[in-house]
């Protein structure tokens, strides 16, 4: 197979397994740490009305569902591509990102979570997620 698609396609399958992280993650969370009563963290519009209500242990599973999902993906990225692993592994925490900042941009939320999340969860675990797979840093530079 062309190194160029099976890079394509390693990328979606790390794309779809950190989505998979992420949701499962999510899914979890409020039987883990149940929302305040009467909040439906199940829909955008029950996460807005009810995000005032929400506590800073509310916020633990988003992140970690933000930053594992990122660096699962990462992982699986750097781990099976075969050229360009850490532009590979960065692409999926620019992606996972874009999905953050759509979150912010819909729901909203904490000022120091929205930080938090869009600075800790995505290119930190992308490069750890890179680091783990291939035990080095950035192997080199972006391509450019």
């Amino acid at each position: 197979m062309n190194s160029t698609v099976k890079n394509i396609l390693i990328v979606i399958g790390g794309l779809l397994a950190g989505m998979a992280v992420n949701g499962g993650l999510i899914a979890i969370g409020p039987s883990i740490i149940p929302p305040p009563e009467g909040v439906d963290m199940t829909t955008t519009e029950g996460l807005i009305e009810g995000m005032k209500l929400l506590q800073p242990k509310h916020f633990i599973f988003p992140f970690l569902a933000h930053a594992l999902g990122t660096l699962v993906g990462a992982f699986i990225v750097a781990n099976f591509a075969e050229t360009n692993k850490f532009n590979f592994a960065m692409l999926i925490g620019i992606l996972f990102l874009m999905g953050g900042a759509m979150m912010v941009v819909m729901v909203g939320g904490p000022l120091w979570f929205n930080a938090l999340d869009l600075i800790g969860a995505y290119f930190p675990m992308a490069w750890l997620g890179h680091r783990l797979a291939t035990g080095k840093g950035s192997g080199g530079t972006f391509v450019g």
